[in-house]
């Protein structure tokens, strides 16, 4: 009874990833390829769907460099030291995991909007403009996927401990050296697999960048917005190659990182 309990548990599990993740992206695949690499080589010279990818890949460079430094410095301070308010730090790490990108997008016009935010005049005052610019496509970004590294970091640090660490500073190790060859050693695939999600999250961002970017075409349109205008112009062929070449991208990274990961690593 057991082992047909657990086959039946294991056929829902994989017909529920089947419907949900699998069959979506079979479709467009399917649609894209339907006749042959035509609609792939449209959408490459597509001006508009070019400056959205390479858009992308920048906001994503910036978001997943901010995250990775952001991740690992408050993962540390989580896990390697005590303070006041430090469970109410971790609660609010995970606020973009519950929060409505929409609201984010809405949130951030509220605090850096060059007309009545709270510090969007001051800003464009000197010369630095972040709502429908890059700053802000790229702090909406972040936020979205800002607990990713954190949260694969934080378990493999509680795991290892700190005794090797404070072995190397009674040695007489400084905090970067304990850091270099200590600690990052041993939480170096944990930030690989937050970087790797991460960088997934970011390339499909899309509510949060809408409301801040502005949306405006060869300017702020990031891939995921050259999606949506390109299917509601009918453009469909474009819409699906644009839309695969996103996902190709982020199951490329997955899949690139389980094959060169050791095996026998457990972090």
């Amino acid at each position: 009874m057991g082992s047909r309990v657990r086959w039946v548990l294991r056929a829902v599990a994989i017909g529920y990833l089947a419907m949900l993740v699998v069959w979506p992206l079979v479709l467009v695949v399917q649609n894209t390829f339907a006749d042959g690499l035509d609609s792939v080589w449209h959408a490459l010279s597509d001006p508009d769907v070019t400056f959205a990818l390479w858009l992308t890949v920048q906001a994503t460079f910036w978001s997943v460099l901010i995250n990775t430094v952001f991740g690992v410095s408050i993962s540390l301070l989580l896990v390697r030291y005590r303070f006041p308010g430090r469970r109410l730090l971790s609660t609010l790490i995970d606020l973009p995991l519950s929060v409505s990108p929409v609201v984010v997008g809405l949130a951030l016009v509220l605090v850096y909007g060059g007309v009545d935010g709270w510090f969007g005049p001051a800003l464009e005052s000197v010369g630095v403009e972040v709502i429908f610019a890059m700053p802000g496509i790229v702090l909406a970004t972040a936020f979205v996927a800002l607990p990713l590294v954190i949260r694969e970091v934080v378990p493999v640090l509680q795991e290892i401990g700190d005794e090797q660490e404070q072995a190397a500073r009674s040695l007489g190790a400084t905090a970067p050296q304990v850091f270099l060859r200590i600690t990052l050693p041993a939480i170096r695939w944990a930030v690989v697999y937050g970087v790797v999600l991460s960088l997934a999250r970011s390339l499909g961002e899309f509510g949060a960048v809408k409301i801040v970017s502005g949306n405006l075409v060869g300017n702020t349109q990031t891939a995921t917005l050259v999606v949506e205008q390109k299917y509601q112009d009918f453009e469909q062929s474009t819409a699906y190659a644009t839309s695969f070449l996103l996902a190709f991208a982020a199951v490329l990274c997955l899949v690139v990182v389980s094959i060169i990961r050791p095996k026998e690593s457990a972090s």
